[in-house]
């Protein structure tokens, strides 16, 4: 099989995602008018977000398991890309929120465990750049990664719940895809996710290549 076929897929699923989003038919709904076709971004970038950082901890773990540099590096890109995933996630957020609830930022229960959320994985790189021994530093990022990901799913998905909220699906607000998501946004959205999750992992596998080559030359 063609290794390069989940790029040509990504190229395509964005192109449709980006098309659809600007110009497709979107339902015209009180408040979110034409806002909604932030759906396709926004929340497709958060999806893609969740599962590249997913990827991370399964190589911290493999890492932990057989410590081969090849895993530290997949694990670190992956992460890096995750979180570029999320900060473009959070400026969209942001953008949205400006034109639904009026503010930029509004301390919302999910806006802020989403930065919470965030700023534990900005440390995370923090951490890397703090150790010189390689051994050390991809020992110790494994280990913060694996917590790291066991912090994010309650902070993005349990807490927000729990309290009031503005965001949909939480603080009793229902889900999109109880009211606004119909059959066509569905054709949109769920081509968007894997658009960009494998636009993300070709961005880690890039760098991956990268590193490669530059150990290559260093050798």
């Amino acid at each position: 099989m063609n290794k390069n076929w989940y790029k040509w897929a990504a190229v395509l699923l964005i192109l449709y995602t980006a098309w659809f989003g600007i110009m497709g038919d979107v339902p015209r709904k009180v408040v979110l008018n034409e806002s909604i076709r932030n759906l396709y971004f926004h929340v497709p970038m958060w999806f893609g977000m969740i599962i590249i950082l997913g990827a991370s901890v399964y190589h911290s773990i493999r890492y932990l398991q057989n410590p081969l540099a090849v895993h530290d590096v997949k694990a670190e890109s992956t992460a890096k890309v995750g979180v570029l995933f999320g900060v473009l996630g959070m400026v969209t957020g942001m953008l949205w929120a400006q034109y639904t609830w009026g503010e930029w930022w509004s301390a919302d229960p999910k806006q802020n465990t989403s930065a919470i959320a965030l700023l534990i994985y900005m440390a995370y790189l923090v951490l890397r750049g703090s150790f010189k021994d390689d051994q050390q530093r991809a020992k110790v990022a494994a280990v913060y990664n694996i917590f790291a990901y066991a912090a994010l799913i309650p902070l993005l998905f349990i807490l927000p719940r729990l309290t009031d909220s503005l965001h949909p699906g939480n603080g009793g607000n229902p889900g999109f895809g109880a009211y606004d998501l119909d059959g066509r946004m569905r054709a949109v959205f769920y081509p968007a996710v894997l658009g960009w999750t494998l636009l993300g992992f070709w961005i880690a596998n890039l760098r991956n290549r990268i590193i490669y080559l530059q150990h290559k030359n260093e050798a």
